[in-house]
């Protein structure tokens, strides 16, 4: 699975947030869109996964446009991890883990299959002894972990998650940059996400798109992306590169 984004331009009233954007999301690749706040990375999310019309510019899926795509199909293939929701539920977790399902029901009901993937995305991230528990007894961390697994649930093959690492504690952070990886390089799906943190983008992305001021983007693979010098450019401010033996670390300097 392929989506490609052509001479894409996203805008905000007074504000480009990108400008001209040619990009390949591969299966296989595991993606980290980095930037300032307020720089588009939302934005072009929402974009690159049909929740939002660009500017100007073509994105397609496989070959194939994708307005031209039923919204059920599109389901199917992509999903995405908002980075809060609405939602007021407070059934078991297990019901909203299966809510993941619904682009593959075929009725109300959820059969065999459909129980047995959402139990297996609860297990995948850590919450298999909650199923039962009301979604609305659960930590911020762990209504996190359970949201990933609504996702996982859904089966896409290309996940867009805006900052999934939120809420969650440095063990947990561990865990789910792992699955990602895995996803990616395992099973071949295609994982774009926005990160903060230069670390979990730098050991576990193999791909990083930044997003500088004024719509500039660059994008490609993390190791030739994620360097002192580009990350100086990007945050504006100053950093401190350690080479290791197993990667690199970057540091803000603090004067």
């Amino acid at each position: 699975m392929m989506l490609q984004a052509q001479n894409l331009n996203l805008c905000v009233p007074g504000k480009v947030l990108c400008q001209d954007l040619t990009l390949s999301l591969e299966a296989g690749q595991c993606w980290a869109i980095l930037g300032k706040n307020g720089s588009g990375k939302t934005t072009l999310i929402q974009a690159l996964c049909g929740l939002s019309k660009p500017a100007s510019g073509r994105i397609q899926l496989d070959g194939k446009p994708m307005a031209s795509i039923p919204r059920r199909n599109l389901a199917q293939r992509i999903g995405v991890l908002l980075q809060e929701e609405s939602t007021a539920f407070s059934g078991p977790v297990l019901d909203y883990v299966l809510l993941g399902r619904f682009p593959h029901a075929g009725s109300w009901q959820p059969d065999d299959r459909d129980l047995k993937v959402a139990r297996q995305a609860l297990n995948l991230t850590g919450m298999d002894q909650a199923a039962t528990q009301s979604f609305a007894t659960l930590s911020g961390g762990e209504r996190q972990r359970v949201r990933i697994a609504q996702l996982l649930a859904q089966e896409p093959g290309i996940l867009f998650l805006d900052e999934p690492l939120q809420h969650l504690d440095l063990p947990h952070q561990l865990a789910m940059m792992k699955l990602f990886r895995e996803l990616a390089s395992h099973q071949q799906k295609t994982v774009v996400m926005v990160l903060h943190d230069i670390f979990w983008a730098s050991h576990f992305c193999s791909h990083a798109l930044l997003i500088h001021e004024e719509g500039r983007i660059m994008s490609g693979e993390s190791t030739r992306m994620i360097s002192g010098n580009n990350m100086e450019t990007l945050y504006q401010c100053g950093f401190q590169e350690i080479k290791t033996s197993d990667g690199n670390y970057f540091l803000p300097t603090l004067e």
